[in-house]
Protein backbone atom coordinates (compact mmCIF):
# COMPACT_ATOMS: atom_id res chain seq x y z
CA UNK A 1 0.00 0.00 0.00
CA UNK A 2 1.39 3.32 -1.37
CA UNK A 3 2.07 5.39 2.16
CA UNK A 4 0.80 8.96 2.29
CA UNK A 5 3.11 11.17 4.61
CA UNK A 6 2.03 14.46 6.68
CA UNK A 7 5.54 16.78 5.82
CA UNK A 8 8.68 15.35 7.58
CA UNK A 9 9.74 16.78 11.20
CA UNK A 10 13.25 17.40 9.62
CA UNK A 11 15.61 17.58 6.49
CA UNK A 12 16.22 13.66 7.49
CA UNK A 13 13.41 12.56 7.30
CA UNK A 14 12.79 13.73 3.78
CA UNK A 15 15.91 13.20 2.25
CA UNK A 16 14.99 9.36 3.27
CA UNK A 17 11.70 9.84 0.79
CA UNK A 18 13.79 10.74 -1.58
CA UNK A 19 17.35 8.57 -1.63
CA UNK A 20 19.70 7.54 -4.21
CA UNK A 21 19.33 4.29 -5.20
CA UNK A 22 22.03 1.50 -5.46
CA UNK A 23 21.41 0.78 -9.13
CA UNK A 24 21.26 3.22 -12.37
CA UNK A 25 18.73 6.28 -11.94
CA UNK A 26 17.63 8.58 -14.48
CA UNK A 27 15.25 11.06 -11.79
CA UNK A 28 13.19 13.78 -13.19
CA UNK A 29 11.14 16.76 -11.17
CA UNK A 30 8.65 18.20 -12.64
CA UNK A 31 5.81 20.84 -11.12
CA UNK A 32 2.59 21.84 -12.78
CA UNK A 33 -1.11 22.96 -11.87
CA UNK A 34 -3.73 20.55 -10.76
CA UNK A 35 -5.51 21.03 -14.06
CA UNK A 36 -2.19 20.06 -15.61
CA UNK A 37 -0.52 23.54 -16.89
CA UNK A 38 3.07 23.37 -16.86
CA UNK A 39 3.92 27.04 -16.24
CA UNK A 40 2.10 30.24 -15.21
CA UNK A 41 3.25 33.53 -18.00
CA UNK A 42 5.45 30.96 -19.57
CA UNK A 43 7.58 30.44 -16.19
CA UNK A 44 7.22 27.61 -13.72
CA UNK A 45 7.93 30.07 -10.50
CA UNK A 46 4.21 30.84 -10.40
CA UNK A 47 3.34 27.27 -9.47
CA UNK A 48 6.05 26.95 -6.73
CA UNK A 49 4.54 26.89 -2.76
CA UNK A 50 5.54 25.57 0.65
CA UNK A 51 8.00 22.34 0.51
CA UNK A 52 8.82 22.65 -3.69
CA UNK A 53 11.77 24.20 -3.02
CA UNK A 54 13.20 21.80 -0.23
CA UNK A 55 12.74 19.11 -2.85
CA UNK A 56 14.07 20.82 -5.75
CA UNK A 57 16.98 21.59 -3.26
CA UNK A 58 17.36 17.61 -2.27
CA UNK A 59 17.29 16.26 -4.99
CA UNK A 60 20.35 18.54 -6.48
CA UNK A 61 22.19 17.91 -3.67
CA UNK A 62 21.80 14.40 -4.27
CA UNK A 63 22.16 13.92 -7.95
CA UNK A 64 25.44 13.39 -10.14
CA UNK A 65 24.55 15.07 -13.11
CA UNK A 66 21.56 17.62 -13.50
CA UNK A 67 20.33 17.33 -16.86
CA UNK A 68 18.20 20.48 -18.37
CA UNK A 69 17.21 21.29 -22.25
CA UNK A 70 18.49 24.50 -23.70
CA UNK A 71 15.60 25.77 -23.80
CA UNK A 72 15.08 25.54 -20.45
CA UNK A 73 18.02 27.29 -19.25
CA UNK A 74 17.02 30.34 -21.45
CA UNK A 75 13.95 30.33 -20.18
CA UNK A 76 14.50 29.66 -16.38
CA UNK A 77 17.82 32.02 -16.26
CA UNK A 78 20.00 29.29 -14.81
CA UNK A 79 22.74 29.94 -13.05
CA UNK A 80 25.87 28.33 -11.83
CA UNK A 81 24.67 24.80 -10.14
CA UNK A 82 26.67 24.60 -6.54
CA UNK A 83 23.88 22.81 -4.24
CA UNK A 84 25.58 22.96 -0.88
CA UNK A 85 29.05 21.48 -1.11
CA UNK A 86 29.56 21.03 2.31
CA UNK A 87 26.49 18.61 2.69
CA UNK A 88 27.40 16.73 -0.66
CA UNK A 89 30.90 16.26 0.50
CA UNK A 90 29.48 15.45 4.32
CA UNK A 91 27.54 12.87 2.69
CA UNK A 92 30.48 10.94 0.25
CA UNK A 93 29.70 12.80 -3.00
CA UNK A 94 32.06 14.92 -5.10
CA UNK A 95 31.75 18.77 -3.92
CA UNK A 96 29.65 19.85 -7.05
CA UNK A 97 27.79 17.63 -9.54
CA UNK A 98 27.87 18.15 -13.11
CA UNK A 99 25.83 20.09 -15.38
CA UNK A 100 24.81 18.61 -18.02
CA UNK A 101 22.77 20.94 -21.07
CA UNK A 102 21.22 19.39 -24.05
CA UNK A 103 20.94 21.71 -26.69
CA UNK A 104 21.12 20.06 -30.93
CA UNK A 105 21.55 24.22 -32.07
CA UNK A 106 24.15 25.12 -29.40
CA UNK A 107 21.81 28.48 -29.44
CA UNK A 108 23.31 29.51 -25.98
CA UNK A 109 25.23 32.40 -24.13
CA UNK A 110 28.66 31.49 -23.07
CA UNK A 111 27.52 34.83 -20.64
CA UNK A 112 25.07 33.31 -18.99
CA UNK A 113 26.25 32.38 -14.96
CA UNK A 114 25.37 28.85 -15.92
CA UNK A 115 28.72 29.01 -18.06
CA UNK A 116 30.66 32.28 -16.70
CA UNK A 117 29.98 31.49 -12.84
CA UNK A 118 30.42 27.46 -13.33
CA UNK A 119 32.56 26.14 -10.52
CA UNK A 120 33.30 23.22 -13.03
CA UNK A 121 32.64 23.18 -16.53
CA UNK A 122 29.62 22.27 -17.34
CA UNK A 123 28.86 19.54 -20.19
CA UNK A 124 26.91 20.20 -24.02
CA UNK A 125 25.23 17.25 -25.52
CA UNK A 126 24.40 17.97 -29.17
CA UNK A 127 24.47 16.31 -32.25
CA UNK A 128 27.42 15.92 -35.05
CA UNK A 129 25.43 18.17 -37.13
CA UNK A 130 25.30 21.38 -34.84
CA UNK A 131 26.76 24.53 -36.23
CA UNK A 132 30.45 25.10 -34.75
CA UNK A 133 30.20 27.36 -31.47
CA UNK A 134 33.54 27.86 -30.96
CA UNK A 135 32.38 30.33 -27.58
CA UNK A 136 30.44 27.75 -26.50
CA UNK A 137 33.64 25.09 -26.23
CA UNK A 138 35.66 27.96 -24.30
CA UNK A 139 33.40 27.17 -21.44
CA UNK A 140 31.64 23.98 -21.91
CA UNK A 141 32.60 20.40 -22.62
CA UNK A 142 30.96 19.69 -25.86
CA UNK A 143 30.06 16.22 -27.18
CA UNK A 144 28.40 15.44 -29.87
CA UNK A 145 26.13 11.84 -29.50
CA UNK A 146 23.69 11.47 -32.78
CA UNK A 147 23.85 12.92 -35.87
CA UNK A 148 20.83 14.70 -36.92
CA UNK A 149 19.64 15.02 -33.66
CA UNK A 150 21.01 14.47 -29.92
CA UNK A 151 21.15 10.46 -28.97
CA UNK A 152 20.20 10.56 -25.38
CA UNK A 153 20.84 7.08 -24.63
CA UNK A 154 24.29 7.54 -25.65
CA UNK A 155 24.25 10.75 -23.51
CA UNK A 156 23.23 8.55 -19.90
CA UNK A 157 25.39 5.85 -21.17
CA UNK A 158 28.19 8.28 -21.28
CA UNK A 159 27.53 10.13 -17.95
CA UNK A 160 27.42 6.60 -16.28
CA UNK A 161 30.98 5.48 -17.81
CA UNK A 162 32.10 8.87 -15.96
CA UNK A 163 30.80 7.85 -12.59
CA UNK A 164 27.51 9.44 -12.29
CA UNK A 165 24.66 7.44 -12.17
CA UNK A 166 22.36 9.11 -10.27
CA UNK A 167 20.63 11.38 -12.80
CA UNK A 168 18.31 14.05 -12.18
CA UNK A 169 16.53 15.96 -15.40
CA UNK A 170 14.77 19.31 -14.51
CA UNK A 171 12.95 20.08 -18.24
CA UNK A 172 12.08 21.18 -20.12
CA UNK A 173 8.99 19.08 -21.33
CA UNK A 174 10.38 18.31 -24.86
CA UNK A 175 13.31 16.35 -23.04
CA UNK A 176 11.38 14.66 -20.58
CA UNK A 177 8.94 13.41 -23.83
CA UNK A 178 11.87 12.77 -25.72
CA UNK A 179 13.39 10.71 -22.56
CA UNK A 180 9.74 8.80 -22.28
CA UNK A 181 9.84 8.07 -25.91
CA UNK A 182 13.48 6.27 -25.47
CA UNK A 183 12.31 4.63 -22.29
CA UNK A 184 15.05 6.31 -20.15
CA UNK A 185 12.72 7.47 -17.17
CA UNK A 186 13.55 5.46 -13.82
CA UNK A 187 11.62 7.66 -11.58
CA UNK A 188 9.23 10.88 -11.31
CA UNK A 189 8.81 13.20 -8.71
CA UNK A 190 5.80 15.68 -9.48
CA UNK A 191 4.84 18.23 -7.45
CA UNK A 192 1.01 18.78 -7.78
CA UNK A 193 0.39 22.89 -7.08
CA UNK A 194 -3.21 24.04 -6.06
CA UNK A 195 -4.26 25.98 -8.80
CA UNK A 196 -5.96 26.33 -12.02
CA UNK A 197 -4.02 27.73 -14.47
CA UNK A 198 -6.42 26.73 -17.68
CA UNK A 199 -5.02 28.88 -20.84
CA UNK A 200 -2.69 27.17 -23.11
CA UNK A 201 0.23 26.03 -20.91
CA UNK A 202 1.36 22.77 -21.88
CA UNK A 203 2.13 19.82 -19.92
CA UNK A 204 5.35 18.70 -18.42
CA UNK A 205 6.06 15.98 -21.54
CA UNK A 206 5.54 16.42 -25.22
CA UNK A 207 7.00 15.21 -28.24
CA UNK A 208 6.93 11.84 -30.22
CA UNK A 209 3.99 9.46 -29.06
CA UNK A 210 5.28 6.29 -27.22
CA UNK A 211 3.76 3.24 -25.52
CA UNK A 212 2.54 4.11 -22.07
CA UNK A 213 5.08 2.97 -19.57
CA UNK A 214 3.81 1.45 -15.91
CA UNK A 215 4.92 3.72 -13.13
CA UNK A 216 4.02 2.87 -9.37
CA UNK A 217 3.56 5.14 -6.52
CA UNK A 218 6.20 5.23 -4.43
CA UNK A 219 4.52 7.72 -1.83
CA UNK A 220 2.48 10.82 -1.81
CA UNK A 221 3.40 13.99 0.55
CA UNK A 222 1.60 16.81 1.46
CA UNK A 223 2.23 20.53 2.85
CA UNK A 224 -0.03 23.50 3.10
CA UNK A 225 -2.22 21.92 -0.27
CA UNK A 226 0.99 21.57 -1.57
CA UNK A 227 1.08 17.39 -2.96
CA UNK A 228 4.11 15.89 -3.73
CA UNK A 229 4.54 12.61 -5.69
CA UNK A 230 7.05 10.13 -6.26
CA UNK A 231 6.86 7.40 -9.05
CA UNK A 232 9.38 4.60 -9.97
CA UNK A 233 9.20 1.97 -12.49
CA UNK A 234 7.19 -0.88 -11.62
CA UNK A 235 9.52 -2.95 -12.08
CA UNK A 236 13.44 -2.46 -12.60
CA UNK A 237 15.39 -3.61 -15.67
Amino acid sequence: MTALHSWPSDADGLARLYPRNPHPTLRVNFIASADGAVTVDGLSAGLQGPGDKEIFDLLRVSCDALIVAAGTVRAEKYDALRPDPARRLANGLSEFPLMVIVSGSLDLDPEQLIFADAPIHPIVFTCRRAPAAARIAEVAEVIAVGEDRVDLAAAVRHLHERGATQLLCEGGPGLLGSMIAEDLVDELCLTVAPLLVGGAAGRIAQGTPAPPRRMSLRHALTRDDMLFLRYARASTR
